[in-house]
This record gives C-alpha cells, structure tokens and sequence, in this order.
C-alpha cells in the first residue's frame, strides 16, 4: 500500500495503518511522528534519524514504505495532515484522547465523540475509491455473498447483510467458526466472501476467507491493518482507519469506521441497480410495517 492508492495522500494515517508490520527501525520513526507530527516534521533528517535511535537510512526508507519519493515530500505532508486536522477537530480543542479513571461523563462524551469523529475522518482519507468500487461491482453480480466476522465485526457484519437483504441480495452471514468454516468451503465462482477484521489478524477469519478464496470465491477483506495476514487472502482490500488509545476508545472507532465502509458499499451496489433497490426498500419496508402493525 502506498500513500495515495486511491485515496488521499496521508502520511499519518498510512504510518498509523502499517504500525504493526513496519521493521523495528521503521516502527520508532513512525512512532516519532505519531507521538508529536507537528513537532517531528520540523526535524531534519538528521534529528529524525538521532531521536529515534535510528539511522538516516532507516527513515529513508521508511518514506519509500508509504510511498514518497524522499523525507522532504514526507514532512511536507505531515504537516498538511496537521493542519488539516486541527481544522477538523477544532470542536474538541483541547480534548487529550485518552480516557482516565478520574474523566467525568462530559470528559467521556468528549473523547468517544472525538475518538469516532477521527475514525471517520481518516477512514474518509485512506480508503481506495478504485477498490471501493470494485467491491461493490463484485457484490452486485454475486449469485450469493457470505460475510464473515467474529466478536464486535459480527454485528458490522449483521449490519451489511441486513442492508443486502433489503435490496433483493442473497446475502448470509457466519459469526461462529464451527458455521462459518463449513459454508466458506461450499462457495464457488460468482460467489463473494466478506470478511471483517479490525485487526486483521484473526486466525478464524483469516481461514474463512482463504477456504473461500480456494473454492474459487472473490474475496473482500475490511480491515484497519493493509499488510495484515487477512489481506493476503483477499482479492480486494477496504482500509479503515480507527486509531487506538489507552483505554481502547479506538475500538469504539473501528465499529464507526467499519459502519462506513459498509454503508459507502451498500449505497453503491444499491446504485449499480437503481430502480429494482428502491423497489425493494419499499417493498420490505412495506411488508415490516404491515406485519407490526398487526401485533
């Protein structure tokens, strides 16, 4: 993954993505700039390289990693990033992002709301338009589409499925490994698998979408990690882009930043046929109301 596959060029968010798959070396630089971009990106090379117990080699190459051609245009971006952030948020000036034992509830509120204002807001920058849309080609043409996601990822993957239902598709969803291993398996050519992992290192899901992929199904993958081991097993990549604190707020961002990605991916596919979704959304909508009034 580079800086601008489809996406807008972000340096920290893209920096944020790879965090877990970077080299040792690489790692503390990006660690640098994450802990303070505004200060580190009026660094020389020099002093990027002393501060983070690394070499100028090192943060050479780390700009080649997210897809600069050297540590100028890196910096430079850095601090467009900065400021376009601090634009964003300006509602949550002075807000820190951590939760603490002694927060009270407006702190609370703050912090969530700040923490999944960020997850959308970088997901925004960071997901691949191309593959937003190869995605959702995929899904419409599908003669079934199983979706697959363990823990918090299955209710996102409840989400999708319920809004694929809606517009006609046949659509199933697997939250349990003892299921979901079994109807991975039986899928097949013109069939897609959708897999959902925040971390994007779940041994179950990542077995789910490799018997998919092997039994000749396409593949998607939505995940906040673009060189985790779940995406060596997907044809297609959506990257989201929650950040992670302390108290985990950041797992309150994923669920946003997923709920995005997944309404961005209905909305297409219900667009790719028009005419025939909007029928169908009236039609369930139709047929709920006039059961429930029933009861």
């Amino acid at each position: 993954m580079t800086r601008s596959e489809g996406g807008q060029s972000t340096a920290l968010v893209t920096m944020r993505t790879l965090l877990p798959n970077l080299r040792a070396s690489e790692r503390r630089i990006a660690e640098l700039f994450l802990a303070d971009p505004e200060a580190s990106a009026e660094l020389a090379i020099a002093e990027v390289a002393e501060r983070s117990g690394t070499s100028t080699t090192s943060v050479i190459r780390l700009c080649k990693r997210l897809g600069y051609k050297g540590f100028k245009d890196l910096r430079n971006d850095v601090l467009r990033e900065v400021t376009r952030e601090s634009f964003e948020t300006a509602a949550f000036a002075g807000t820190p992002r951590d939760i603490d034992r002694s927060d009270s509830i407006e702190d609370i509120i703050a912090k969530v709301s700040l923490a999944e204002t960020l997850s959308i807001a970088d997901t925004t920058k960071v997901l691949d338009v191309v593959a937003l849309g190869k995605a959702a080609d995929a899904l419409a043409a599908a003669t079934r589409i199983d979706i697959f996601g363990l823990g918090a990822s299955s209710f996102v993957g409840e989400d999708l499925q319920q809004k694929l239902v809606r517009i006609g598709r046949a659509a199933l969803r697997w939250p349990d490994s003892h299921a979901a291993w079994p109807a991975a398996t039986t899928l097949g050519p013109g069939c897609v698998a959708v897999a959902l992992s925040h971390s994007g290192a779940t041994v179950d899901t990542i077995s789910f979408l490799e018997l998919a992929r092997s039994a000749g199904a396409t593949t998607i993958a939505i995940t906040n990690h673009s060189s985790s081991p779940l995406t060596e097993a997907a044809d297609i990549v959506l990257t989201t882009a929650a950040r992670e604190t302390g108290f985990r707020s950041g797992a309150l961002g994923s669920r946003i930043a997923q709920l995005m990605v997944i309404d961005c991916l209905f909305i297409r596919v219900a667009q790719l046929d028009f005419d025939a979704s909007m029928e169908a959304i009236r039609n369930t909508y139709a047929t709920i109301q006039r059961l429930t009034a029933k009861r």
